[in-house]
C-alpha cells in the first residue's frame, strides 16, 4: 500500500486562488457551452430542476472529496482512498475508470468548444476539427513544462470565464420571458432524470483536483477553501447561465449547437458570435487543462502502485511532471478525436459514456469516504452524497456498460500481470530514495 503524506502537509506550489481556478476550470468547464441545449432537448424547461438538484448534490460532495484530499493529499487521488478503504482490486478499478474516461471526455469538449468557433467563422466540420486539435496541442503543451505554469493559466483562463459568462447572462436577462418557460414539462416530469444523468457531465469534476491535492502548499488549509469557493461560483453561474439560455432563447435553445453564443447574441448583436467562440474557447482549455493534468499524475500514481505498468509511474512525486503518463493520455484523446471525426458520431455518445464512468467513480469515492472520515459533518456529508449518486447511478442506464467494462479490464490486468507491484515511494521521498525506488 503506497503511503500518502500526512494530514496538512505541505510542499507544493499551488495557492488557494489556482486552486479554485482549476476547480472552476474542471467543474464549470464546457457543461455550461453545451449542457443546457442538450438538456433542454431532453426535459425542455424542466431541466431547470435538474440543474438545481444537481447544484445541490455538488455541495457534500465537493465537501467529501475535499476533506479526503486534505487527509490523504496523493496523486493516486480517489483511487488512493479506495485503496485505503478497500483494497487493491477497488483502486485499480476507479483509477482505470477515471483515466480511461479523460479522453473521451477531452475528445468532447475540444469538439464542444469547435463549434462555437465554425459558428463564428464558417467552415463546418473541418474547422470544428482543426479547432479540437489545436485546443488539445495547447493543454498538453502547458502540461508539459509543468504544474506551476498550468496553474497560473488556469487562474487567468478562470478569471476571464467568469467575466465573460457574468456579462452575457446580465446583457441577455432583460431579453427574458416567463412565456418561453410555457409549458414547463413538455416531455413529462419522468424527463428530468434522464437529463440529470447528462448534466452530470457539467457537475464531474469535484474529484479531478484530488490528484493534485499533494501540489498545495498546505492540502489541509488551501484545499477546503478552494472547494468553498468553486462550489459557489460553479452553482451561481450554472444556474444563472441555465435560466438565461431557456427564459431568453425558447424552444431555439434545445435545437442550438451553441446556445452561449445565441444568448450573447441576443444581448449584444449577431457579432456576438465571435466573443461566444472565445469564451467557449477558454472554457474548454480551463476543463482539458485541469482533467488532463489530474489524469496523468493518476497514471503516474497507478503506474507506482501496480495497476498500469511500471514505466509509468515518473511523476508521481510531488513536483514532478508525469510526461509519460501524460503521454499516454494525449494519445488516447487524439485517437478518440479522430475516430469521432471519421465516423461522425457526435458528441453525446461522448458525454454520456464519460459520465458514466465519473458517478461510478463518485460511488467508490463517497462510500471510501465513510470508512476513512472521522465522525462529523464530513460523515455526514458523505452519507448524503452517496445517496445521491446512487440516483443519478440507476439513471445512468446503459451507459454504465462502459465502466463496467473497463472495470473488468482493470481485474483482469491484476490477475494476469508477470510481476510484483514496485515498491510504495513515500511522497516526500529524497531524490536518491526516488531513484532507487521508481524504475
Amino acid at each position: 500500500m503506497s503511503e500518502t503524506r500526512s494530514a496538512g502537509q505541505g510542499g507544493g506550489r499551488l495557492t488557494v486562488l489556482q486552486g479554485t481556478a482549476l476547480y472552476v476550470g474542471a467543474v464549470l468547464g464546457t457543461g455550461v457551452i453545451a449542457l443546457p441545449a442538450l438538456a433542454a432537448q431532453v426535459a425542455g424547461p424542466a431541466s431547470l430542476v435538474a440543474w438545481l438538484g444537481l447544484v445541490v448534490v455538488s455541495a457534500p460532495l465537493a465537501a467529501v472529496f475535499a476533506a479526503l484530499g486534505a487527509r490523504h493529499p496523493d496523486a493516486g487521488g480517489v483511487s488512493t482512498y479506495a485503496r485505503l478503504a478497500f483494497g487493491e482490486r477497488a483502486a485499480a478499478v476507479v483509477g482505470w475508470c477515471f483515466y480511461l474516461a479523460v479522453p473521451p471526455g477531452a475528445s468532447a469538449a475540444a469538439l464542444f468548444a469547435g463549434a462555437y468557433v465554425s459558428g463564428a467563422v464558417g467552415g463546418g466540420g473541418v474547422t470544428t476539427a482543426v479547432t479540437a486539435v489545436v485546443l488539445m496541442a495547447v493543454v498538453v503543451v502547458s502540461n508539459v513544462v509543468g504544474l506551476r505554469v498550468a496553474g497560473w493559466l488556469q487562474l487567468a483562463l478562470a478569471g476571464l470565464l467568469v467575466v465573460v459568462l457574468v456579462v452575457a447572462v446580465t446583457l441577455a436577462l432583460p431579453h427574458a420571458s416567463t412565456a418561453n418557460l410555457r409549458p414547463f414539462a413538455p416531455h413529462g416530469w419522468l424527463a428530468i432524470g434522464p437529463a440529470a444523468a447528462l448534466l452530470v457531465w457539467s457537475f464531474a469534476g469535484w474529484e479531478a483536483i484530488t490528484h493534485l491535492a499533494g501540489e498545495f502548499r498546505s492540502p489541509s488549509r488551501d484545499l477546503p477553501r478552494a472547494t468553498g469557493a468553486a462550489v459557489v461560483i460553479v452553482g451561481v453561474l450554472y444556474l444563472l447561465v441555465a435560466f438565461s439560455v431557456i427564459a431568453v432563447l425558447g424552444a431555439s435553445a434545445a435545437h442550438d449547437e451553441a446556445p452561449l453564443g445565441a444568448l450573447m447574441a441576443r444581448g449584444l448583436g449577431g457579432g456576438a458570435r465571435t466573443a461566444a467562440a472565445v469564451a467557449a474557447v477558454l472554457l474548454t482549455l480551463g476543463t482539458m487543462n485541469a482533467y488532463v493534468a489530474g489524469a496523468s499524475k493518476l497514471g503516474a500514481a497507478l503506474g507506482r502502485d501496480g495497476a498500469l505498468p511500471a514505466w509509468m509511474s515518473r511523476g508521481s512525486l510531488v513536483g514532478e511532471v508525469p510526461r509519460r503518463s501524460l503521454a499516454v493520455v494525449s494519445c488516447l484523446a487524439f485517437a478518440t478525436l479522430v475516430a469521432v471525426v471519421a465516423s461522425g458520431g457526435g458528441t453525446q455518445p461522448l458525454v454520456l459514456l464519460t459520465t458514466g464512468s465519473f458517478v461510478t467513480v463518485y460511488a467508490v469515492g463517497t462510500a471510501a469516504a465513510l470508512r476513512l472520515l472521522p465522525r462529523g459533518p464530513a460523515r455526514t456529508a458523505a452519507w448524503a452524497a452517496l445517496a445521491a449518486v446512487l440516483v443519478l447511478l440507476v439513471m445512468s442506464g446503459r451507459y454504465l456498460l462502459w465502466p463496467l467494462a473497463v472495470s473488468c479490464a482493470a481485474l483482469l490486468y491484476l490477475r494476469f500481470r508477470k510481476r510484483k507491484p514496485p515498491a510504495a515511494v513515500p511522497v516526500n521521498a529524497s531524490t536518491s530514495e526516488r531513484s532507487e525506488l521508481l524504475p
